[in-house]
């Protein structure tokens, strides 16, 4: 089956390099004619596109492939769906992007199956980042879907030497993972850069990891899914790396420093979105709500931990 990845990024464009390990792959970018020029992207510096690897510009083509991957921005994703006049029937639509859209309080693939029903909705998701990827590095991701043939002949398809699939049927648990890990990341980046120390890291690690499990559960997800690679595994690399944008964010919101707005940080956006789905659901989530308190309502970093050291003893 032919495979095509929507999006020119960093990820989409590492999953192109990696996944032309197993025959051609077609990439569309909104800007193609700087990749299709230079056959290397300026966010992944050192790496070449191979030549198993097709850059087009044009959306039709690119969704001619049996296999879709949809690496972009989450906030992005339903306007380039709604830009498919195509109805996909039998494709399987793969979404690389986590978070939960801001319109809707949606998922990924509750958009897609929205938009495109159908075609067969799924996520690829879990501890990476592009640069591993592209490098031919060991990475592990998990690949859920709901139809369990479907997403047996996805893993297959996607698996190559060094992206290795796991597989699971949990939609939402995995895209919850994806979405909420990102919240926490953010948090643990304002908890250093606030000089609070390792200790105080893992506090806010543990209990983030409590909330995305609440608010996972709360929706249908599996609690183990949560402690898999696309939360657990995820939330344990997003946290700890100068890598991940959104630890960087929140480390920079804690120092002062000048954020660039070119640069997406699901989280921040993210945090809304679950702000509002915790309250609509009646679950507790104090760190998601502190972090959209600094992110968006110019809280002071120094007030919002302090706040959540102020809350009530409680059991653990």
């Amino acid at each position: 089956m032919s495979v095509a990845i929507l999006g020119g990024g960093a990820f989409g464009t590492a999953l192109a390099v990696a996944l032309s390990a197993n025959g051609p792959v077609t990439l569309w970018a909104r800007e193609a004619a700087p990749l299709i020029a230079t056959r290397q992207s300026p966010r992944l510096p050192g790496v070449t596109l191979p030549e198993t690897v097709t850059v087009t510009g044009d959306l039709a083509q690119a969704v001619s492939a049996e296999t879709i991957l949809l690496s972009v921005p989450m906030q992005s994703l339903s306007g380039l769906l709604a830009q498919i006049d195509d109805p996909l029937t039998g494709k399987a639509l793969v979404a690389c992007c986590k978070g939960i859209d801001l319109a809707t309080l949606e998922g990924p693939a509750a958009l897609i199956a929205h938009a495109k029903p159908k075609a067969t909705a799924a996520i690829l998701t879990g501890p990476s980042f592009a640069t591993d990827i592209a490098h031919g590095l060991p990475t592990a991701l998990t690949l859920a879907c709901a139809s369990e043939a479907r997403g047996a002949a996805l893993q297959a398809q996607l698996s190559t030497a060094t992206l290795r699939l796991y597989r699971s049927s949990d939609v939402t648990g995995a895209e919850l993972g994806g979405a909420l890990k990102n919240v926490i990341a953010i948090a643990c980046g304002a908890c250093i850069g606030l000089g609070l120390g390792e200790s105080a890291r893992a506090a806010l690690m543990t209990r983030g990891f409590a909330e995305m499990t609440r608010l996972a559960t709360r929706l249908g997800a599996r609690a183990e899914t949560l402690a898999g690679l696309s939360g657990f595994g995820d939330l344990a690399l997003t946290c700890t790396s100068d890598h991940s944008r959104n630890y960087r964010f929140g480390r920079a919101l804690a120092r002062g420093e000048t954020i660039d707005p070119a640069v997406t940080v699901e989280g921040a956006r993210t945090a809304e979105a679950v702000v509002a789905l915790a309250e609509r659901l009646g679950v507790d989530m104090p760190i998601a709500r502190a972090v959209t308190a600094i992110a968006h309502d110019g809280r002071p970093v120094p007030q919002a931990m302090q706040d959540l050291l102020n809350r009530p003893l409680k059991e653990e």
